[in-house]
Formats: C-alpha cells, structure tokens, sequence
C-alpha cells in the first residue's frame, strides 16, 4: 500500500509576499498595548521561513530582542511534558490507565469526593480531567516549590473542584503531579529526562529549566505594567512546578520544536527519526470527551465558524470549518504571555513570545494564520487514490452507462439493501435526467477505502461515493450518487 497520506507544502513565496502585513500586526500589537519586547515566528515545511522581533528584552540596557533572545514560556511547557510521559509509555515504563498513585504514592490517602470517585488515572492528568480546579494564577507562584515541599503538600492531599473524570478543568498542579510521575517512572529528576529525552536530540541548546545558567544578556526581562511604570516581575528558579510551566526557550530553538511536533503529521511509510515517534507525537491531539463549542480566537472569532474543542495532551484541540485540525496552547506567567498554534494538516505553526505579564498576543497569532490561508499559502493534504479505489470508479462509471451494478464486485449486502432491479431502475431515471457523463473530476479519498467523485455529464453534473467493504478481496458495500443542483 502507497504512504497513507500525501504532504502538501505550504508555498513559501506567498508567505514571504504576505510577511510585511503580519510584521506590521505584530508591531502595532507590541507598541500599542504596550509589552517591552516580543518575537514571532513562523514555521513551515520543516523551517522556520520567518521570524522578527519588536521592542527591548531588558528595559533598563535596552537590549533589543532577536530570534535568540530567551523568554520563559509558561504553559507551552506543558506540551513538552505530555510528551515526555507518552515517551514512557513507549518505553515500557508506564501505562496512560494506570492509577498516578502507583507513581506518587502520597496520593494513596487522599479523600476523594464522592463514594463512587473513580481513582485518577495518568491519563486524567494529562488531559486535565482529575478533578482540581482551575488554578491560575496561584499555580504560576508555585514554580520555586521544592520538592520536599511539594511531597507534603501531595501528602496532605488537595480539595476537588468534582469527581474526577466528569468534566475538564484546567491544573497546574496536575501537571505538576506528571513531572513528578516523569522523575518517578524514569528514575532521573524531570528535567534531565526532558532535556535527554527532548532537547538534546533537537539540537534546542538554548533550552532549559533554570534561567541563571544563561547569561543576562541573553534573556528577557519580565515586567508587569502597574500605576503607570514597568516593574519587574521576581525571576523564579525551576522548582517542584517546573513541568506545568518552567521551560526558557529562543525562538530559533522553539521552530525546532514545532518542526518536530509537525512532522508528525501525516501518517506514512518511512524512517522515524525521533527522538519520539510519529504515532506518539499524534497523540497529543487525542483527549477525552469532554469538548465544547467555542468562537475563534482572533479577529475571524465574529463571523467565522464555531470550532469544537477540547482539551488533547499539552495543546487545545479545536476543528476548525476552514482550516482543521489546530492545536494551541498559550503560557501566562509572572513576566511572561506566549502562544503557539499549530496546523498539522499544512504543515504549518505560528508563535510568539512576549516579556509582559499574561500578554500572548494569541489573537495576531491566529489572525495570522487566517490572512496566510486567504492568500492562498496554504494547500490541504490531500489522502492518495489508491489503485484499488481508481479501479472500483472505473466500474462505477460503466454500471452507470449499463444499468447493470453487477459489473461491480458486490458485498454480500449490497443486492440485500436494494435488489438489481431496482438499481437498473435508479439509474434509468439518473440517465433520463443526466444523460451520458463522459468525464469525470479528479477523485477525492477521505481514506483508502472510500472515494467521493463528480462526474460531468450532458445535462448536469453528479455526485458520488464509493464505499469499500472490508472484505479480500475488496468489493463495494455501497454506492451513491447525488444530482448537484445548478
């Protein structure tokens, strides 16, 4: 069987074309709002095709900020966190069903708030569904934690907001939780996992958890606006909550990152490089069913389309009516906002950091996104058409000219569901009102054994789709058409 899905690049040229109009965005952004310093990349087939930064990293030597500027990423953190658990489960070391407490063994005596809680499982932290309420800001304070005292507050056991698995809420502290489930499982403390397991093999050497290990000339500064002046916001070491949040990263280091996370998409034949696979880096797309309807982030949120959402592992992921799949996830922090939003069926991200406090200019980002697509930089994947399926069309368009279905390899239901005379019928009546239709548009797979077709015929056109039974050798378990009205 050919590669399971074929890759359509994003044409470079019209982002290039489009790029003065998303810098003039994102400088407007910077001096209106107004941050100190931010900068903003965008990641397409494989590279970082653009990246520009506005404004200082450090207010008081103004420093101006460059794609190798350093700032803390907040929540983004996350997904690096996600990742690094299901890189576990490959390993052999954890399974996503198994009770967390057989990893923290401080949550064996917590008191759950029903009779009928279910104990929470890895999973259920990794898609914020174990019951602890929504705890920005006060998770961002606990980054400086120890562990010892991280051990007793586990120990001492927390509040629930519900049962877990009834619904989604957002938790630091249960992403704290799967950092100390990484260092646990692995046997090493969780940064060092992540940077073995993630960043060293990236080549992200610009990448950490402690910010004093880079020089001050590198980083950026946060501030906070308050009465008026800039304040500097305390620059926290990595601690116990380093993996809800803690990562310090540059943007040429970050569109390593994203370049990775969108070569996972899509799924085909070929060598997995790593350092995670394909399959495992899909996942973090998967959640559990708790989605809700939402607008838009951005400008398009008025008159576009609602999106369904929920919450994958480390990133939202949202279906979108133009665009599909996007997964996203932005990083408030003390001194910090940021977001990133991918398009895994384009092969494309888009992120931007800044220096102020809870100022991720998440609108730019998508509003970005959106104005590239409209320019036509974006071409969606396209699944082949297999042999098999093109072969199957063939036949169609010959029961069609004949009457006769049964020039088709027929499942076992197809004459069930509708006897041959009926089709002779059927497609009389489709003849009497088209007439012949002597070609047809390039077909449409929306998987190997499905095909949606248009055909052009004397009076008009029609629509189709084959339908494939699982069955060796293949036969066709339905066929159905559809007049396109003018």
């Amino acid at each position: 069987m050919p590669a399971f899905a074929q890759t359509a690049p994003a044409d470079e040229a019209v982002i290039r074309t489009n790029v003065p109009r998303i810098d003039a965005m994102f400088e407007e952004f910077q001096k209106k709002n107004p941050t100190p310093g931010l900068v903003y990349g965008i990641v397409a087939n494989g590279r970082l095709v653009h990246v520009r930064g506005f404004g200082v990293q450090d207010i008081a030597e103004k420093r101006p900020v460059t794609p190798d500027s350093l700032f803390r990423i907040a929540s983004m953190t996350k997904a690096f966190t996600a990742l690094s658990i299901l890189s576990l489960r490959d390993a052999g070391k954890l399974s996503l069903d198994d009770l967390a407490e057989k990893y923290v063994p401080e949550m064996k005596g917590w008191r759950y708030p029903t009779a009928d809680s279910p104990r929470i499982r890895v999973r259920d932290l990794l898609s914020h569904t174990a019951g602890f309420v929504t705890d920005d800001p006060w998770g961002d304070r606990q980054q400086v934690l120890s562990e010892a005292e991280f051990t007793r507050m586990i120990r001492d056991g927390v509040p629930f907001t519900r049962p877990p698995q009834t619904g989604m809420e957002y938790s630091n502290f249960g992403y704290a939780l799967l950092g100390r489930i990484v260092a646990n499982a692995s046997g090493m403390p969780y940064r060092t996992y992540v940077e073995r397991t993630i960043l060293k093999p990236l080549g992200m050497t610009s990448t950490g958890f402690e910010v004093g290990e880079w020089p001050i000339a590198r980083r950026s500064i946060g501030y906070r606006w308050e009465n008026d002046a800039w304040l500097e916001e305390p620059t926290m070491k990595h601690g116990a909550f380093g993996a809800m949040g803690g990562l310090q990263v540059s943007a040429n280091d970050y569109a390593k990152w994203v370049s990775f996370l969108l070569s996972g998409w899509p799924a085909r034949d070929g060598a997995d490089a790593g350092p995670v696979r394909r399959a495992t880096v899909r996942e973090l797309a998967q959640g559990e069913n708790f989605t809700r309807t939402r607008r838009r982030i951005g400008a398009t949120g008025e008159k576009g389309c609602m999106q369904s959402e929920a919450y994958g592992k480390g990133f939202r992921v949202a279906q979108d009516c133009q665009l599909g799949l996007m997964m996203h996830h932005g990083g408030g922090y003390p001194g910090y906002g940021s977001h990133v939003l991918l398009l895994p069926e384009y092969g494309v991200g888009i992120f931007v950091f800044t220096n102020r406090t809870y100022t991720g200019a998440a609108n730019l980002a998508w509003d970005a996104a959106f104005l590239l697509n409209d320019a036509g930089a974006f071409t969606p994947r396209e699944l082949p058409v297999t042999p098999a399926l093109t072969a199957m069309h063939d036949k169609a368009r010959a029961a069609y000219a004949s009457g006769d279905v049964t020039v088709l390899p027929l499942a076992m239901n197809f004459l069930m569901d509708r006897t041959a005379a009926n089709w002779r019928i059927e497609l009389g009546k489709l003849r009497e009102q088209l007439g012949a239709c002597p070609t047809a548009e390039p077909l449409h797979a929306t998987g190997a054994l499905t095909v949606s077709f248009r055909w052009n015929c004397e009076k008009g056109k029609l629509d189709g789709q084959i339908l494939l039974a699982p069955t060796n050798p293949l036969s066709v378990q339905a066929l159905r058409f559809q007049l396109v009205k003018p």
